[in-house]
């Protein structure tokens, strides 16, 4: 039977979401669960890879068992043995052809920004608290603006990681405020490694007039990573939805 479970996390206690050697990772605590409940190793397929310390709404993650067990049943089974900052939220029977990762015809991300001096406790570790310079928000949205489409987005990879095209499309790129709290929407097929962190990194050095918005069109021209701004903290990014062209 062919599963697809939708999966949420806090990733501060793991290496990140793919298996890696000599480190815990989200992708193997999970097929461990699965193999209690299977008896024999099974191997999961996730819609993205998240790396060490970013956390998870909405990550999904697609698998076969030999056994046939209800959806709700084995969402329960698998939460008894996952760890609680590991949660299956729900999981439904999918076609065998439906692959988590291949299956996606776009990603979400949101990354969350706390601005200020003094911070609420309970969100320490899921947001980025900025206690520097506050944010022109008008530059900021003018950032997402011209962040948005088709670019060469070699500036925005973790160097060492990056593809021969380093060409992605941004979907939308899209900033909110709630008081204190800024929240940056991305959307977009495919993302490189480290991206929506150091797109954000960039957002912060335009918005506090560190940087210029001409800067940050001569970035998406393809110049090299060193000459583009921080990468933000992976504590507060969150991948955030998947979408698929399924119920």
């Amino acid at each position: 039977m062919k599963y697809a479970a939708k999966i949420s996390y806090v990733g501060k206690n793991y290496s990140g979401w793919q298996i890696q050697p000599d480190a815990v990772s989200i992708q193997e605590i999970i097929e461990n669960a699965l193999a209690e409940i299977e008896g024999v190793k099974v191997r999961i397929t996730g819609a993205g890879r998240t790396d060490k310390g970013v956390n998870a709404w909405g990550q999904v993650a697609s698998f076969t068992m030999n056994k046939n067990i209800e959806p709700e049943k084995l969402r329960l089974a698998m939460n008894f043995y996952l760890p609680e900052d590991i949660r299956v939220m729900k999981i439904s029977c999918v076609p065998e052809d439906f692959n988590a990762r291949y299956s996606a015809l776009s990603r979400e991300y949101k990354y969350f920004i706390w601005h200020g001096w003094v911070c609420p406790p309970m969100l320490n570790n899921y947001v980025w608290w900025r206690k520097g310079k506050e944010w022109d928000m008008n530059k900021a949205r003018e950032a997402c603006r011209i962040i948005e489409g088709r670019h060469n987005f070699r500036a925005f990879c973790r160097a060492v990681e990056c593809p021969e095209d380093p060409c992605r499309t941004i979907d939308s790129l899209r900033i909110k405020n709630r008081g204190s709290l800024s929240i940056i929407s991305v959307k977009a097929p495919s993302f490189l490694t480290n991206m929506v962190r150091i797109i954000v990194g960039n957002i912060n050095a335009v918005s506090t007039g560190r940087k210029n918005i001409n800067w940050l069109e001569g970035l998406l021209s393809g110049n090299e990573r060193s000459e583009s701004a921080m990468t933000a903290p992976a504590c507060g990014l969150w991948f955030w939805k998947v979408n698929y062209n399924v119920p």
